[in-house]
């Protein structure tokens, strides 16, 4: 009997989910080996289901998200979050920021009270065990195939906790921040992405979130020293992985 593999979205925009469709040939080589329970942006669709591992996508927004989570906990093996949303909240966090019940939602909705939002946007680890996060917006489709064999093998997968800067220096592009000063969070952000945004000529956004010893107070000197003002340094921070970012910032400074 294979193991069987369930797929569930909560808040997001399905760009992980995507991701991993995208991964042809490697997808249907996984599929060889797993039993699809559950993952309705490809068909199956059994949400009551137990499953020996749950990928999740997608933040925890509404209390019947909170719920779910819960149970889909219960009935999994192994549980992984995929992705900003399901590791810090996303984009959505960015409302954490704001007092509770203020006037956004009176502002987007004409009836708000039949919005059910929970205060804040959490990440699946906020209320259930969560056994591996991978990280990105969205994540490494790569990188999930790459996990998902080992947890097959009955091993662990361990996501790296180097910076951006690594894979920039190993890809041989130029430093956007030292050589064109251009303000770049990529020494701060977790490798991951293979430095896409430094490749183009662009600044790191830090959407894999902070990296295992991120000195944000260092960087933020930096920008500082290349004359931005210091509401648009936080608001550098203040983006898809703001919360973890924020979080990083209370543990290392």
């Amino acid at each position: 009997m294979k193991p069987r593999l369930g797929v569930y979205k909560f808040t997001s925009c399905d760009g992980c989910q995507l991701a991993l469709l995208n991964q042809g040939e490697g997808l249907l080589a996984l599929l060889e080996r797993v039993e699809l329970t559950h993952f309705p942006e490809a068909g199956p669709n059994a949400p009551e289901a137990a499953v020996d591992i749950a990928l999740i996508e997608g933040s925890l927004s509404t209390p019947e998200e909170a719920e779910r989570i819960r149970a889909i906990r219960a009935r999994s093996g192994q549980l992984v979050a995929l992705g900003a949303c399901a590791t810090a909240g996303g984009i959505q966090a960015l409302r954490n920021a704001t007092e509770a019940g203020s006037a956004w939602r009176a502002a987007l909705y004409p009836q708000p009270e039949f919005i059910a939002t929970a205060e804040r946007s959490l990440p699946v680890s906020a209320l259930v065990h969560v056994d591996l996060e991978l990280f990105g917006c969205p994540i490494d489709a790569a990188q999930l195939l790459a996990a998902l064999n080992a947890l097959l093998a009955g091993g662990r997968y361990r996501p790296s906790g180097d910076s951006v800067c690594g894979e920039c220096k190993r890809a041989g592009h130029g430093c956007v921040l030292v050589g064109r000063a251009e303000p770049c969070l990529g020494p701060v952000t977790r490798a991951g992405c293979g430095a896409l945004c430094p490749g183009q000529g662009r600044g790191c956004y830090g959407c894999f979130g902070p990296s295992a010893q991120a000195n944000l107070a260092s960087l933020k000197t930096v920008f500082a020293n290349l004359g931005l003002p210091p509401d648009a340094i936080e608001r550098r921070f203040a983006f898809i992985t703001a919360e973890a970012f924020r979080a990083a910032g209370e543990k290392h400074g």
